[in-house]
């Protein structure tokens, strides 16, 4: 068995992926109860002589069932951070599978979090030789700070080198 050599050890790692409240399950059911719910609201207008109503009625569910998917196809982005004592590795995938690598060398690199005082964290910015890029621009700005904390101590850690004990 081999050890890994300590600069290429990870310092820190996370995979960030857009928040969704409810599964697609959950989703699906909501969208069956909407729809039985629409139906019958829609039988008086039917018996009414009313029944293009209930065709509008159906958009609605229709409409519904389009978010929900554009929703969870979205959640399927992510960002992945890797930190080691000379660099950080980001991978952003888009919901549509392109995805855009950078490094950039710890040595350089520095965090900026922009904070409102009454909204919290609003960006974490990754800066380096001018070069400014945001992660985890999807976080609630609770989890955006807890973010740039936990990578303010990773990074501090590796610009303390490999073989700091």
């Amino acid at each position: 068995m081999t050890a890994s050599a300590p600069s290429t050890t990870a310092i820190y790692q996370a995979r960030l992926i857009p928040h969704r409240s409810m599964t697609p399950r959950q989703a699906h059911l909501f969208i069956l109860l909407f729809g039985a719910g629409t139906c019958v609201l829609s039988l008086p207008f039917f018996i009414l002589g009313a029944w293009p109503v209930i065709g509008f009625m159906g958009l609605d569910v229709l409409a519904l069932y389009v978010a929900f998917r554009v929703s969870f196809r979205s959640a399927e982005a992510f960002e992945s951070l890797r930190l080691t004592p000379f660099e950080l590795a980001i991978v952003k995938a888009s919901p549509y599978g392109a995805r855009q690598e950078r490094r950039f060398d710890t040595y350089w690199l520095r965090l900026e979090a922009e904070t409102d005082e009454e909204f919290g964290t609003q960006r974490v910015l990754l800066v380096s030789r001018g070069e400014r890029v945001e992660i985890g621009a999807f976080l609630a700005p609770e989890q955006k700070a807890a973010l740039a904390a936990e990578l303010s101590r990773a990074l501090a850690e590796a610009k303390r080198g490999p073989f700091h004990s």
